[in-house]
């Protein structure tokens, strides 16, 4: 099984996989929630492992154990286990209602968008909406986004490289999911994930997912790899792509790409 997908470290598995998976301690998992705008997913227990994703706010991530102030977890959304502070993290009691459909949504503290020092969430993050005022809606009982902002679950945008369009100048940043940083894969998938399509986490595991793209018949939306990166199409000869090249999320010629880098190991059509 895929490490990075499987609920299990240092001898203790997941209930669920028993059957699948051989430990000597199987437990069940304790559904927690993330109370920062986004949060690091590291490797190991410690402030400096790598980080491998990102949880973001209101995503469920299913606790199995804590080491050194650590939780490790599977996030729920895209199946990808790792580390994130238990200090992070509360219960995730009562189910999400919303999804953040903008790039950066203000979080006030009270519904007045002159309250000072707001804190921002990134799209795809998931909120419970338990109230209006006026124009905000009254998030997880205790503070306000402004309505327009927000739109049910299950409610979904239809044009994912559009999506992908609105991270246009986002820092590149490894493990990276939200509108502060991403990553290659971390922007195909919330751009996916926007429009209600499931995209798992890392290049590759795209790369495994989707169909073949017909080489000879590019569209927009198609999915372009190289070993380890990857972009979307906006249309058969240009491409939006978080890139180390960049830095930043950004629009190239797919030709200029290809000179660059290489030519490409697959093309996919989600």
């Amino acid at each position: 099984m895929d490490e990075r997908l499987t609920l299990a470290y240092g001898g203790v598995a997941a209930e669920s996989l028993q059957g699948l998976v051989a430990a000597p301690e199987y437990r069940p998992a304790a559904p927690m929630r993330l109370i920062l705008p986004s949060a690091p997913m590291r490797g190991l227990a410690d402030f400096a492992a790598q980080a491998t994703s990102e949880l973001l706010f209101g995503e469920t991530f299913d606790v199995l154990l804590e080491e050194n102030g650590f939780a490790f977890g599977q996030n729920r959304r895209d199946g990808y286990v790792g580390f994130v502070p238990i200090e992070e993290l509360v219960p995730a009691d009562g189910a999400p209602t919303h999804r953040v459909c903008v790039r950066s949504a203000l979080v006030f503290d009270r519904p007045d968008i002159k309250s000072p020092e707001p804190m921002a969430l990134s799209r795809n993050c998931l909120v419970r909406v338990t109230g209006h005022d006026g124009r905000f809606a009254q998030v997880n009982g205790e503070e306000y986004v402004t309505d327009n902002q927000l739109v049910p679950i299950g409610v979904f945008e239809r044009d994912p490289a559009a999506v992908a369009l609105g991270y246009l100048g986002a820092p590149y940043l490894w493990g990276g999911r939200s509108s502060e940083g991403l990553d290659c894969s971390g922007l195909v998938q919330m751009a996916l994930t926007a429009c209600g399509r499931f995209c798992p986490r890392d290049s590759n595991q795209q790369r495994a997912a989707f169909p073949e793209a017909p080489a000879d018949a590019l569209q927009r939306d198609d999915l372009v790899f190289w070993s380890g990166h990857v972009a979307m199409l906006l249309d058969a000869e240009t491409m939006v792509h978080a890139n180390a090249h960049h830095m930043q999320a950004a629009v190239e010629p797919l030709a200029e790409a290809i000179a660059r880098i290489g030519t490409p190991i697959a093309y996919r059509r989600p």
